[in-house]
């Protein structure tokens, strides 16, 4: 059925300028006889049809040879680089604050209100490690001294302190400051390692700012001083606390 080309190359039965590796290659006369292989070939070609697809809507090239390209994986691997450079870049950037930004201030807790309730039975120490019982020292205006020794205040409330009426220093640590008081006034330094006056007052330390209770001989608070700075603040509260 074949005839050889003009060089003699090809086989007499079968197709010339085919390569010689493929064989002999036989045309049936009824081309039916090829469907099965046929389906053969296009259920295989199927994927690779497919895929070239996607490609021409991406408008990337087509593969000749059947082999997958690295231009998609490359392009792939250079976004997640880019975008993971990019989130870098946004984190570490120095960001300018707004002008109107400002930090947030936490206000200290209000005077508390103590209408209504009564001192209770503390028992402090003094310097000896000797149990003083608070009750014990009333009327008194109590100076609370463990965020500042605020010495100038503690000797102005001892100073206007009317008789009868005590000047006590709570600190608390044990281990107690003696505070410089004019002549013929006295002040009792007491430790309350327990802070049952605090938990009391409701109040935590401020730094640098001492606190005042005036306390009546019955054990009712009569003014809470949240920072004592001025004798203006308690001066008629306290000479009331007198006989």
């Amino acid at each position: 059925m074949g005839m050889p080309d003009a060089d003699g190359h090809g086989p007499f039965d079968g197709l010339p300028g085919l390569p010689p590796e493929w064989g002999r290659v036989v045309v049936p006369d009824d081309a039916s006889a090829l469907a099965e292989e046929a389906a053969q070939v296009r259920l295989e070609l199927r994927p690779q049809a497919g895929r070239n697809r996607w490609r021409r809507l991406l408008g990337l090239a087509v593969p000749r040879d059947g082999r997958p390209p690295l231009g998609l994986p490359l392009l792939v691997l250079l976004v997640a680089l880019l975008t993971t450079a990019a989130g870098l870049f946004a984190v570490t950037w120095p960001r300018t604050p707004r002008s109107g930004d400002r930090p947030t201030v936490v206000p200290y807790p209000t005077a508390p209100d103590l209408t209504g309730r009564v001192l209770p039975a503390l028992e402090l120490v003094d310097a000896d490690d000797s149990v003083v019982s608070l009750r014990a020292l009333l009327p008194a205006m109590i100076v609370l001294v463990d965020a500042c020794p605020c010495p100038d205040r503690v000797a102005e409330a001892a100073e206007l302190a009317p008789p009868g009426v005590t000047v006590v220093t709570v600190d608390g640590t044990r281990a107690l400051r003696p505070t410089p008081v004019p002549a013929g006034a006295t002040v009792r330094a007491l430790a309350d390692p327990g802070g049952g006056l605090r938990a009391f007052l409701r109040m935590p330390p401020r730094p640098g700012t001492a606190t005042a209770l005036l306390v009546g001989r019955t054990g009712n608070p009569v003014r809470v001083i949240q920072d004592l700075r001025s004798a203006d603040d308690y001066r008629a509260d306290l000479a009331r606390l007198g006989p």
